[in-house]
Order: C-alpha cells, then structure tokens, then sequence
C-alpha cells in the first residue's frame, strides 16, 4: 500500500470516527427507521450450522446480534474502520451472546487471514458500500476473502427511481450529511466482478427503489431473487 493510500485510509478512519464518537449510542434506535431490508437479508443468510459469518462495516454490532439469534451456532466475525463503531459493538453483546471476534480494518484491505480464517461461508455487507470511497475494492476483498462454497449478501440505498422527486431529493441531501453516496452502478458492477469470480449474482430492488439486496453465490448453485 502507497503512502498517499495510507493517508487517504487514515483519513477516512478519522471521519467515521468524528461522525460516531457520540452517534454510536443512538445509532440502532435512529436508524431503523431508514436502514430497510437489513433483517430480510441476515435471514436469508442461511449460515451454515458451525459456519462463519463475517459482517464488512459492523458498526454497532447490531446485525450480528441479531444474525446470533437467527444462527446460533455460527461463529461470528466482524470489520469496520471505526474505533468508536467497535467499542460500541462490545456494549451491545453484554449479556446477549459471545462476542464477535472484531478487528479495525480498511474493508477494500483485508484479508480472512486476518481473523486468522482460511475464508468464510457468509459474508454481510449492510449498508456500508454506500459509505466506502472505493466501495468496488471492497467488494473485491469481500469475494476473495469467501470460501468456494461462501457467499456473499449486500443491502444497500438504491436510486429511490419509484418514489416521488421530492422524496429522493431530501433522502439524497440528508444522506451526503453522513458521507453516504448510493452507487448507480451496484447492479451492473456486481454482475461484473460475479462473472470474473466464476460465480452469479441475484439482485432485488426494494420498496421502489428505496433499497436493493444482492447475492452473490457459487456458480453451481442455482440464482434467484433471496428474501
């Protein structure tokens, strides 16, 4: 990695650090009200009995507290660049579980290595791609980091095209308060990097547009809609 990209990572660190110092406790109650199609996609995750399942952007913890509960014999795993995010994690799983085994990390840098794993079968993106300036290397370290037999689940803002202008408009300008940028091209780029990996995609656009889940799988596995 060049200087110039540690920089940048450093920088990007900092900023989600400075946004969730203090959002980090209120984070769960706001923001389900707007993060929609998260707990469709983790039990659609199938984990595995004794699997692994790895979150990309964990956060709070919120979504492997819940995919625990879904699966609760899968290992629990979890990446995200923020320090406060993590810290908050660990507060959520008091008394609810095992905690994950989490680590601070770049997410378009990382490795299954890391976690001291040779892969994972599931790994969660959820509503992270929209926040990562170079969201499709992240997607790239997400598939090389799956088993062959893995998987990989992503929700994530979509482009809202069904719902009215006005709408769109105020979603868009709240979202750039929070460094989040819903990317056009998911659909297009994730058949892309799919394809390359020998492997295939099934995409679902949400409630208008609002939200989108994708999968990608093990080319041998039949495709679909999940949900």
């Amino acid at each position: 990695m060049s200087l110039a990209s540690m920089d940048k990572d450093t920088g990007h660190a900092e900023r989600m650090d400075g946004i969730y110092r203090y959002q980090r406790h209120i984070y769960d109650v706001t923001r389900k009200y707007y993060l929609l199609g998260r707990d469709r996609t983790i039990r659609a995750l199938n984990v595995p009995a004794g699997g692994t399942l790895l979150e990309m952007g964990c956060g709070t913890g919120r979504n492997l507290l819940l995919a625990s509960r879904h699966f609760p014999q899968a290992r629990l795993f979890g990446l995200d660049i923020s320090r406060e995010m993590l810290a908050q994690t660990a507060r959520n799983f008091r008394g609810g579980g095992t905690v994950p085994h989490c680590i601070v990390a770049d997410a378009t840098a990382f490795s299954a290595a890391d976690f001291g794993e040779d892969g994972f079968d599931r790994i969660l993106i959820s509503y992270a791609l929209s926040m990562i300036p170079d969201w499709e290397a992240a997607v790239d370290a997400a598939l090389a980091a799956l088993k062959p037999e893995g998987e990989l689940h992503i929700v994530d803002f979509g482009q809202q095209e069904g719902l009215p202008t006005w709408f769109r408009d105020g979603l868009r300008a709240w979202l750039r308060r929070f460094h989040v940028s819903p990317r056009a091209r998911a659909e297009a780029v994730l058949q892309e990097k799919a394809a390359l990996a020998g492997r295939t995609l099934s995409f679902q656009r949400l409630y208008r547009g609002y939200a989108w889940t994708a999968c990608i799988k093990p080319a041998t596995e039949k495709g679909g809609a999940h949900g």
